[in-house]
């Protein structure tokens, strides 16, 4: 007999729509409904994680890969008592640094020309394992995320990402179960983000999947959907 159901709020990333997680979906529906969060519509964190807690269910899971983990963090700064169990995937908790908001407000500046498609094509190797980056079938599935969210999202995203706090100093009091989990090659929140996180959440579980960049949810479904299914079950 399974437990109690609990529902599950995932919160996907930069430029990353529902699609995100569609391979976890079938294992976490399981064990109670599953909300994707809209993470586009607002400039800043504080207000994509009030709309997100507006319409959340009044106890929930809640995971978040790269941008949804800075999303996921807002929300425990919010309202922590709400969240049931929490996973941060891919991601970090430290403010953004000055050389990466400057690639953000040159990205802006170009979604802003006119050129959406141009950002979005090169950005896709940065995101995953060296192995995939000339997988066809993959890039496929990002540039529909990306087209889903479209440019005038992508632009409110990226503001909020730069304009984000550093939430190292939330972590140690964070009480519910948590998962953090990282690919092994992930460039963009490299496993040392990760480590970091893990060690100063009280009781947290760290899972590295390797052959894995930063898009772990697509690049290795079944590894991540086992760990997200671990998390839920304990």
């Amino acid at each position: 007999m399974m437990a109690e159901s609990l529902p599950l709020v995932l919160v996907p990333g930069l430029n990353c729509s529902p699609r995100l997680y569609a391979a976890q979906l079938p294992a976490l529906w399981r064990f109670g409904p599953v909300m994707i969060a809209d993470h586009t519509r607002d400039d800043t964190m504080a207000r994509i994680a009030g709309r997100i807690l507006d319409t959340a269910p009044p106890r929930f899971a809640l995971a978040g890969l790269s941008m949804g983990g800075y999303i996921a963090l807002e929300i425990m700064r919010q309202a922590a008592a709400r969240v049931a169990r929490l996973a941060l995937l891919d991601t970090g908790s430290r403010a953004d640094t000055p050389e990466a908001s400057a690639r953000r407000h040159t990205n802006i500046a170009r979604v802003q020309a006119g050129e959406f498609e141009d950002v979005i094509g090169p950005q896709f190797p940065l995101y995953v394992h060296p192995a995939r980056a000339d997988d066809a079938a993959l890039k496929a599935d990002y540039l529909a995320m990306c087209r889903e969210v479209g440019p005038q999202a992508y632009v409110r995203q990226q503001k909020a990402i730069m304009a984000r706090v550093d939430s190292r100093p939330l972590l140690a009091a964070i009480r519910c179960p948590t998962l953090v989990l990282v690919g092994a090659q992930d460039e963009a929140t490299p496993p040392a983000l990760a480590q970091e996180m893990a060690a100063a959440i009280p009781g947290a579980r760290l899972v590295t999947v390797p052959d894995c960049g930063h898009l772990s949810t697509m690049e290795q479904p079944q590894a991540v959907t086992e760990a997200l299914v671990a998390w839920m079950s304990t």
